[in-house]
């Protein structure tokens, strides 16, 4: 019972968004954009997050709470930030000599500095059809564009070049890496066009898509390797429902030559959490099941389904070196970005 359920949860779709009060009030406090409805996205709806994008700027702490757009480079000589202390080499700058240490060693000792340069920021968008549930505030999908339009505007402020692997069902859109805002605003635009474009296919789909392995085409992180170049930070926006071996070990490969991070959309009611106190049919991919969350231990048991796979797949990417946020659709993004920063 608990596997099926956890299965229709993960898949299910729903398209039930916030009371329009609840809305109202969000928006008129500023912490939702006005056009929002929790459904569909418009670009002055993304936009919404240009101004806020400022909150991360140096020297406020960034989203990440490292990232501040200055990034390390492999190359090592005269730059912003201290790396270390080693001995003086011929061809060094004298004028980094550290007269400390060359006195307490006796040996001529010079300062070593990171360089700071940009680093393309790319971003993997994942409008498959389990992103399409929302039961308290948004829909996932909606509050994944929510946050790729925040961190696009973050990079922007940052002068890092920013592009995108959006895939819609089986489709693979590619956008390439660019630092200005005309190309900012198309990603913005192709984001809006595909997502309210699947979202009225939806119904029409059966099946989830699934990775063929022998087509490279669809696999969305052959298409971030060809797309980003050595050092990228890549940003896995995702439910992860789909996720398989051969896609994580596709991550791992990513995550060889580039600072990969993974943030997972969450609904609500994936944890066990709703107003509902009675008995709910939820549909998932090949049934449908009613659940009771009037019952305290329902509720209970999908919230531990939840932490248990959570945790195995946090492990599961750290091993790859790949740190993994969590993102709720069921309120705004700022207040839940705002309250860790």
């Amino acid at each position: 019972m608990l596997n099926q359920l956890k299965s229709a949860l993960s898949r299910g779709i729903s398209k039930k968004t916030a009371p329009r009060d609840t809305l109202a009030k969000l928006i008129e406090d500023g912490k939702l954009p006005k056009a929002t409805n929790g459904v569909t996205i418009s670009i002055e709806e993304l936009c919404f997050y240009q101004t806020h994008s400022q909150r991360w700027q140096p020297p406020a702490k960034s989203i990440w709470s490292q990232l501040n757009g200055a990034h390390a480079s492999p190359r090592k000589g005269r730059g912003m930030t201290f790396s270390e202390v080693r001995q003086y080499q011929a061809g060094d700058d004298v004028r980094q000599i550290d007269w400390r240490v060359t006195a307490r060693t006796g040996k001529v000792h010079t300062k070593l500095f990171t360089e700071e340069r940009e680093r393309p920021v790319v971003l993997f968008v994942d409008l498959t059809a389990s992103m399409l549930t929302g039961t308290k505030l948004l829909l996932k999908s909606v509050q994944q564009c929510h946050f790729a339009a925040l961190l696009a505007f973050v990079a922007l402020s940052s002068k890092d070049r920013v592009g995108a692997v959006i895939r819609v069902g089986s489709e693979l859109i590619e956008i390439k890496p660019s630092s200005s805002r005309t190309s900012v605003m198309r990603l913005l635009s192709q984001l809006c066009e595909q997502h309210n474009r699947f979202l009225q296919q939806r119904p029409l789909l059966q099946d989830e898509t699934r990775i063929d392995p022998l087509n490279a085409q669809s696999d969305p992180f052959n298409a971030l390797s060809n797309l980003c170049k050595k050092g990228s930070e890549v940003i896995v926006l995702s439910d992860f429902s789909q996720l398989d071996t051969p896609q994580l070990q596709a991550m791992a490969r990513l995550a060889q030559h580039n600072r990969v991070r993974a943030v997972q959309i969450f609904d609500p009611i994936e944890t066990g959490q709703t107003h509902a106190r009675s008995t709910q049919k939820v549909i998932g991919k090949h049934q449908e099941l009613s659940v009771d969350f009037s019952n305290a231990g329902v509720k209970s048991h999908i919230a531990d389904a939840f932490d248990a796979q959570n945790q195995q797949l946090a492990a599961e990417l750290s091993k790859c070196g790949i740190a993994l946020s969590l993102i709720s659709s069921g309120s705004p993004l700022l207040s839940q970005l705002i309250r860790f920063n």
